[in-house]
C-alpha cells in the first residue's frame, strides 16, 4: 500500500459465495490492522451467503446479478460504475466467481485470491474445491494460495503474492481447502498493504 496516505485504503469487495474472505478482511480492519475500510460489496448471486454476512456487518452492498447481463461487458461496466459512485480505489475479488472485462482506468487497480499456487491449478473452471481436488489427484506436496491483478482472462495476471501449506499424505480435498483458508486469511490483507497503489 503506498506510504504517506491521509485516509483509510478505500476497498470495493466482490463475492459469489459464503463471504468468508470478506468477513475475514472486515475483521482485520476492525482490529486496525489494515489501514483499509470496505466502501462497498459488490455480489453477483442473490443466493449467495455473503449477502446476509455483509448486511449483519453493516457494510454498503450492490447486487448486480451477472444473470440479468448478456455480456460480460455490459456486467463488468456496471460493477465497475458501482465500486466507482462508491469511492473505491482497489477491487478486491474474494470468491468471485465471474470474468470481468478490466476497464483502462482500473488496470493494476483489481486483484483476486486465488485457492492455489499459480499457474498451477488455475483457469476457468478452477475455483473452490475443485482446485483442492485437483491439487490432491496430482499427488502435489505444496499447495497454497495466490493474490494476483485481475486482467481479462482467468487467473492470468501478474502475481502479488503467495502463500504456501504442504500437502498431507491423509488430506481430503475439504481438510486442504481448511488449511490453505487460513493462509488466505494472511495473504489476502498483506497484499493489500503491500498493493503499490
Amino acid at each position: 500500500m503506498a506510504t504517506g496516505r491521509k485516509t483509510p485504503l478505500a476497498l470495493g469487495v466482490l463475492v459469489s459465495g459464503g463471504g468468508r474472505s470478506l468477513e475475514n478482511l472486515a475483521r482485520v480492519i476492525a482490529n486496525k490492522e489494515l489501514d483499509a475500510s470496505i466502501a462497498l460489496v459488490v455480489c453477483n448471486d442473490p443466493a449467495a451467503a455473503a449477502i446476509a454476512r455483509a448486511q449483519r456487518l453493516g457494510l454498503k452492498l450492490a447486487l448486480i446479478e451477472s444473470r440479468a447481463y448478456n455480456h460480460t461487458t455490459d456486467f463488468s461496466r456496471a460493477v465497475f460504475a458501482a465500486l466507482e459512485q462508491s469511492g473505491c480505489e482497489l477491487a478486491v475479488l474474494a470468491g468471485f466467481l465471474r470474468l470481468l472485462e478490466i476497464p483502462t482506468a482500473w488496470e493494476g487497480r483489481v486483484i483476486n485470491i486465488h485457492p492455489s499456487l499459480l499457474p498451477a491449478f488455475g483457469g476457468k473452471g478452477f475455483y473452490g474445491m475443485r482446485v483442492h481436488e485437483a491439487v490432491i489427484a496430482s499427488k502435489a506436496k505444496v499447495s497454497g494460495c495466490t493474490v494476483h491483478y485481475v486482467n481479462n482472462e482467468y487467473d492470468a495476471g501478474a502475481i502479488l503474492l503467495q502463500r504456501q501449506v504442504p500437502v498431507e499424505p491423509s488430506d481430503t480435498a475439504e481438510s486442504l481447502a481448511s488449511r490453505v483458508f487460513e493462509a488466505e486469511k494472511v495473504a489476502l490483507p498483506d497484499a493489500i498493504r503491500i498493493w503499490p497503489g
